[in-house]
């Protein structure tokens, strides 16, 4: 008797919009020598207790989540995936700012100057 077993595919923990996945191309253009992708983490840091963080690295981590972009891989710090889950990350530009943004379904609050938030 055979079993046939069944893999699900696990939607991102993150939605990349079309600018974000832009971004990410740009950011791996110029990208030094040894970055493999790009990385979102939530290190804790300003008023709120948790803040976003992005950038390259060298090397994957065992538990971080990775995702296959046109442009480059994309992934999230291990220890982070619960904060973000469901969060759609984007990239806006205007005459000026220029930066990520977060649309975080699990942020119960962020500080005034909105550099951080907490969960």
């Amino acid at each position: 008797m055979m079993t046939e077993t069944k893999t699900r595919t696990m939607p991102a923990a993150v939605i990349l919009t079309k600018g974000a996945e832009q971004r990410i191309a740009d950011l791996m253009a110029k990208a030094p020598e040894d970055a493999i992708g790009v990385k979102l983490s939530t290190p804790r840091r300003g008023c709120s207790g948790l803040a976003y963080s992005v950038d390259y690295v060298a090397e994957e981590a065992k538990f971080d989540e990775k995702i296959e972009t046109p442009g480059g891989t994309f992934y999230i710090d291990g220890a982070s995936v619960l904060y973000l889950v469901g969060s759609i990350m984007d990239w806006v530009e205007d005459d000026f700012t220029a930066g990520f943004t977060f649309a975080n379904p699990n942020a119960k609050g962020a500080c005034g100057c909105g550099e951080s938030f907490m969960v």
